[in-house]
């Protein structure tokens, strides 16, 4: 699912130290804004600068990274941790590349597709609207992925090797959504050339690990997601490796096969996505339960306040 991809894609970018005046000179707290911003938006289709309130830009980026007709609570549990998400980018500087808050460039901040903008994304906006998630007081980096495998990842070095700042708020729960996920999540496999991996290898670690002839799992989090593995002589972070082969081969590191098989590294396993924070099919099967856009965020997150910041 092409939103699901680009879901995936859109949080490994949430990270940086909070605090750091925005582009435009704007002071930028963590305290309510009392006021709906104004934002700078790099239109990467265009190349041009566009300035939107907050609130019109999400439309787009919720249309974007979840389903448009997935259910309601679902779109506005996804809209409160893009808006959250936003904030945080935001106070870190945005998009200093650019010169301004944001990008529809997917590479440089959240997915955004105003085409697929339609009634449910809107009445999820608007439902929640000035809506941020904090944890003692600063705002989280509102990760989110597509399929956690039926658990979520423990910590947010266990899933993303992060480790840039402290990220408490992140623990591992049960995914329910691993009842409803597509088929693909449920078990995948892919065969990728030692070629590949040994230039995927030299680029996550700036070192040739020559020619691969052995894979294993060298260490694995309390989620069971790999964190290490080695390839040949070479030890890399498994979230690095599945970022440098893709993150679409190789779907997840909750793995259940590591091997190679004469010019392939083989690797099998369960999810879709980094597993750290929400889970959208999580928060689809939540919400067909009748749970609350608030209930589904904090069910992910760990004592954490939803706070609203603008009426």
């Amino acid at each position: 699912m092409r939103r699901i991809l680009l879901a995936i894609m859109a949080v490994l970018m949430a990270v940086g130290v909070a605090g750091c005046p925005g582009p435009a000179g704007k002071p930028r707290t963590d305290q309510p804004q009392r006021q709906e911003p104004t934002i700078s938006v790099y239109m990467h289709e265009t190349g041009q600068v566009r300035q939107m309130k907050l609130e019109e830009y999400l439309l787009g980026v919720v249309a974007a990274e979840m389903d448009p007709n997935w259910p309601d609570n679902a779109l506005a549990a996804q809209a409160i941790l893009a808006r959250t998400f936003t904030m945080k980018k935001i106070q870190e500087g945005g998009v200093k590349a650019r010169g301004t808050d944001a990008s529809t460039d997917i590479q440089e901040f959240q997915a955004y597709d105003a085409s697929g903008i339609n009634d449910k994304v809107r009445q999820a906006v608007q439902r929640t609207r000035g809506e941020v998630v904090t944890y003692r007081g600063r705002y989280i980096n509102g990760w989110f992925f597509a399929d956690g495998g039926g658990l979520t990842s423990a910590s947010a070095a266990e899933g993303l090797a992060f480790r840039k700042e402290p990220a408490p708020y992140i623990h591992s729960v049960k995914d329910p959504g691993f009842a409803i996920t597509a088929p693909e999540n449920k078990a995948w496999s892919a065969r990728i050339p030692l070629s590949k991996v040994r230039q995927a290898v030299q680029q996550a670690t700036g070192q040739d690990p020559g020619a691969i002839t052995t894979a294993r799992v060298t260490a694995r989090g309390p989620s069971g997601r790999a964190t290490t593995v080695q390839l040949g002589k070479s030890t890399i972070s498994a979230p690095a490796l599945r970022l440098a082969v893709g993150s679409e081969v190789m779907r997840s590191t909750l793995l259940t096969s590591f091997r190679i098989e004469g010019e392939h590294l083989v690797v099998s396993g369960k999810g879709y996505g980094h597993g750290v924070g929400m889970s959208q099919w999580g928060a689809r099967a939540l919400a067909e339960q009748g749970k609350s856009p608030e209930d589904i965020v904090r069910y992910f997150f760990r004592g954490v306040k939803i706070e609203k910041h603008w009426n």
